[in-house]
């Protein structure tokens, strides 16, 4: 009697060692691989430059916006540095000027940074509206370019 009861239980096990489930597959693929495209570069490309031509390059053909005056009021890129028709119109006795201390903590608790106060931006970067011609620094602060050709922070931020 005990080995007819045995016999069911060893049926089930043997079924169960055996089942499909259990085997791999012998066509089994590698696991695909995804690989993200490379990210696409808003400047545009330029043509190089012949070799013997005697003018420089601009500084308008840059690849990044370029901090000219900080938050605090510092002038980071001088004139040298940026192109000739900015430059000439560039006064910085009046851009060179800081937040307040009560915008400085507006900023920093609102956005937890101090954003630059003046940008130089090369024309593969600025977008155009209504409004005017603007870029979008870090995601997150809009600067609106105004008469002497640079991008200041839009007033909303600190005002």
């Amino acid at each position: 009697m005990r080995k007819l009861s045995l016999l069911p239980v060893v049926a089930v096990l043997i079924l169960a060692g055996c089942s499909r489930k259990t085997h791999p597959s012998g066509n089994k693929l590698p696991p695909t691989v995804i690989v993200p495209p490379k990210p696409v570069s808003p400047v545009p490309n330029n043509p190089p430059m012949p070799v013997d031509s005697a003018a420089t390059p601009a500084p308008a053909t840059m690849g990044s916006p370029m901090i000219v005056v900080d938050g605090s009021g510092n002038i980071v890129t001088w004139k040298d540095k940026l192109p000739p028709d900015i430059a000439a119109k560039l006064n910085y006795s009046k851009l060179a000027r800081s937040f307040t201390p009560d915008q400085k903590k507006n900023l920093v608790y609102r956005f937890k940074m101090i954003p630059p106060k003046v940008l130089y931006v090369p024309d593969g970067y600025v977008s155009k509206s209504a409004r005017g011609k603007y870029i979008i620094y870090r995601k997150k602060f809009w600067y609106w370019q105004k008469a002497d050709g640079l991008f200041h922070l839009d007033e909303t931020y600190y005002r």
